[in-house]
């Protein structure tokens, strides 16, 4: 190979890197966004909405294929213009309520721009296919410039994610020619696991009343004393309705 030909490899692979890296570190940006939100979460309240996250960032083969299918030029400002997925985050919740609070923290970041919000929970696909996605443009701070970086995140819950996954391995297996008979079963699986979600999320809200009034119960019982010292006292009856209608 000349010499001219190994300095333009050189060149491109250096390119590629920087491309590539830009969504590297666009991804790490948003996990350490949903780390800082899950740890305030867990350390301030008794409830944190999510459950777990995974981040994928595609190949560059990955990516050629799905330009090609889309019959694109090839080129670097081509992928950045028609590929929005390369970098993409997946956020799982124990409940639908829960996605939709996860997608209002992240939306209320101002460092943050929602380019585009698919919603396939309200108006799930044909197949059964539910979950929101999120098109995130996030600032990459580099030595010499600031980038703005697509990532795709996908909210959903368990049984969402569950489905999901074993749907993709079907198709997988069957090298995307699924029997009818299967592809039904698959509709009806995705039915089962959305009232799952549903079933699961109205248990949710009654534990939250019963737990409520509880410690509104426990609240009341603890302002009816006082405590100096080592030394508890029970407030007057008679005293706490005089302060009351006060």
């Amino acid at each position: 190979m000349k010499t001219q030909q190994l300095e333009e490899l050189k060149v491109m692979r250096t390119e590629i890197t920087r491309f590539m890296m830009k969504y590297k570190f666009a991804l790490d940006e948003i996990e350490t966004k949903i780390e800082i939100l899950k740890e305030e979460f867990q350390s301030l309240h008794d409830y944190c909405p999510i459950e777990h996250t995974k981040s994928r960032l595609k190949s560059p083969e990955s990516i050629l294929k799905k330009l090609y299918r889309k019959g694109k030029e090839i080129s670097l400002e081509s992928i950045e213009e028609h590929i929005k997925d390369i970098a993409g985050l997946r956020i799982t919740c124990s409940f639908i309520s829960d996605i939709y609070r996860v997608s209002d923290m992240l939306l209320s970041q101002s460092d943050l721009r929602i380019l585009n919000v698919k919603d396939y929970i309200k108006n799930p696909k044909p197949n059964g296919y539910q979950s929101l996605h999120l098109l995130v443009e996030v600032p990459v701070f580099l030595s010499d410039r600031v980038e703005k970086v697509c990532v795709e995140v996908q909210i959903r819950t368990i049984a969402m994610d569950f489905w999901a996954s074993l749907e993709h391995k079907i198709f997988y297996k069957y090298n995307q020619f699924v029997p009818e008979r299967l592809l039904h079963e698959l509709k009806a699986a995705a039915d089962t696991a959305n009232a799952l979600d549903h079933q699961m999320e109205r248990l949710h809200r009654e534990i939250k009343v019963i737990k409520d009034a509880q410690q509104d119960e426990s609240l009341l019982e603890e302002l009816k004393s006082i405590q100096i010292s080592n030394h508890q006292f029970k407030l007057p009856a008679g005293l706490l309705e005089v302060l009351t209608k006060e």
